[in-house]
């Protein structure tokens, strides 16, 4: 398949009912079809792992052939230049998280971007950083306790910002790392109690709600385990 009988494809299937959804959700309406994530993936598995087409989709701007691309890009050949090109463009979270969780995280320079991408001014792109870790702490199973420990003074650095695609990302990527084993846990732990006396507002709902799970019977009962 090339990227101009996808995008046909693609706009076939829009349906205007589900932008409207969409939009509620926080997903951003320019450029977008309103094709389901299930439709996107049997299309994906269709199209077959394809760098070039994964730009070619990229470049086109529509919100569904964007998420496609990372879901047919090749990890091996994704560059640090095309990463920052991507991430440039990102204008909603969804974006965001399907690129780093089907193919960024999946790339050699994926713990250099979390890393980078954490000190972004700019909403959607530090949001990714975060993403990153999440995504790395799920899925890097083999990762040393030490690749994951170096992301807690980041998350513990970024607990004030009061965005919220940046300030869930927090969350979500601090409840992840400490959910990899006790040790983690602990680490965890440790790190949303300093949030906590940084005293700031998204900090204690990072800090609280991440307390909360991490600390849970059922996250302690499988730890132990």
């Amino acid at each position: 398949m090339d990227a101009e009988e996808i995008v046909s494809e693609l706009r076939a299937l829009a349906n205007p009912a589900n932008v409207e959804g969409m939009a509620r959700y926080g997903i951003s309406p320019v450029n977008t079809l309103g094709v389901s994530i299930p439709a996107l993936r049997a299309l994906a598995k269709r199209a077959g792992r394809d760098h070039a087409l994964a730009q070619q989709l990229w470049d086109t701007g529509i919100h569904e052939a964007r998420i496609l691309a990372a879901m047919v890009d090749e990890p091996a050949k994704v560059t640090k230049r095309q990463m920052d090109r991507w991430a440039a463009d990102f204008d909603s979270w969804d974006i965001v998280d399907g690129c780093c969780g089907t193919l960024f995280d999946r790339t050699p320079h994926a713990y250099d971007k979390a890393l980078q991408w954490s000190h972004s001014r700019r909403e959607y792109v530090k949001r990714a950083g975060f993403v990153l870790m999440t995504q790395l702490a799920v899925h890097d199973k083999k990762a040393p306790d030490e690749s994951m420990r170096q992301f807690l003074p980041v998350i513990l650095r970024e607990s004030g910002d009061e965005r919220n695609f940046v300030k869930k990302a927090v969350n979500w990527a601090l409840r992840q790392i400490g959910k990899r084993n006790r040790r983690l846990n602990a680490a965890a732990v440790a790190t949303a109690h300093e949030i906590i006396a940084l005293n700031t507002r998204s900090g204690r709902w990072i800090a609280r709600d991440a307390l909360r799970e991490l600390q849970s019977d059922a996250v302690q009962r499988r730890l132990k385990s």
